[in-house]
């Protein structure tokens, strides 16, 4: 992110942004760690920090737990490829670095808010919360765009969005119980997805995450929101934009 502009997102179709879009959209991903020096992949359920680092709740008796207890370098592969003829001409993004054990009760939070379901057995002893420290990422957008991508330019500053995180479950209730018809026009509108039991998952510094089991949404803001007051500011401009563009296909048709 350019340093005169602290508040600056990196622009829609760069690389950076496209894959911080798969891995604030994705529900689940390909897990890589070191079995006995051999290379293990696993499917897990993932959600997001504020920053956007990777969430996993994993089961230490399950075998890639054990292997990140003993070695923590770990790779996780997002694929945005969906149902896409040629799958190899789609974009996809493998971050790497350690997965390390969190007790951040935001990061329960924001996992549970993502993957309901999971409150069944986020509680069990043997479960518990990791967090993928990234250190770099590598993009695929097709044949011919092959990127890497730095962690400063995927991941967003949070040290000055303590309020907006503290209030983040009183803005994501707000959202759901208040303001559904706006929730529905984000996803249908802004995110282009088909309608749904679309609700508000969760909110941070970069943008705003939908889901409507089994899907998921990304939507993105202009530029970093750092306060409550900030983020109401940025989902009016947002519920502004989709409605507009509702009244311009409107007036097409």
């Amino acid at each position: 992110m350019p340093v005169d502009n602290p508040c600056a997102l990196p622009a829609p179709e760069t690389p950076a942004a496209i894959s911080a879009g798969l891995v604030r959209s994705a529900l689940k991903a390909a897990l890589g760690s070191l079995d006995e020096g051999h290379p293990y992949a696993s499917l897990v359920l993932v959600a997001t920090d504020p920053d956007g680092a990777p969430l996993l709740l994993i089961s230490g008796l399950a075998r890639h737990t054990r292997n990140l207890k003993a070695d923590a370098r770990a790779s996780l592969l997002f694929d945005g490829t969906g149902q896409d003829a040629d799958p190899l001409s789609g974009p996809r993004v493998t971050l790497r670095g350690r997965a390390v054990p969190t007790g951040d009760p935001v990061s329960r939070r924001r996992f549970l808010a993502r993957h309901p379901s999971a409150e069944g057995y986020a509680s069990f002893a043997d479960f518990g919360m990791w967090r993928l420290e990234v250190s770099d990422a590598h993009f695929i957008g097709g044949f011919g765009r092959i990127i890497d991508v730095a962690r400063d330019d995927l991941l967003v500053p949070t040290g000055e969005a303590a309020a907006l995180i503290a209030a983040e479950p009183d803005i994501v209730a707000h959202m759901n119980a208040d303001h559904m018809d706006a929730v529905q026009v984000y996803a249908t509108r802004l995110a282009g997805e088909d309608p749904g039991d679309w609700r508000v998952s969760g909110i941070d510094p970069a943008g705003l995450d939908l889901v409507a089991w089994p899907r998921a949404a990304r939507i993105p803001f202009e530029s970093l929101v750092r306060t409550p007051g900030d983020a109401r500011k940025a989902l009016v401009i947002l519920a502004e934009k989709a409605r507009s563009l509702g009244s311009e296909r409107a007036t097409k048709v």
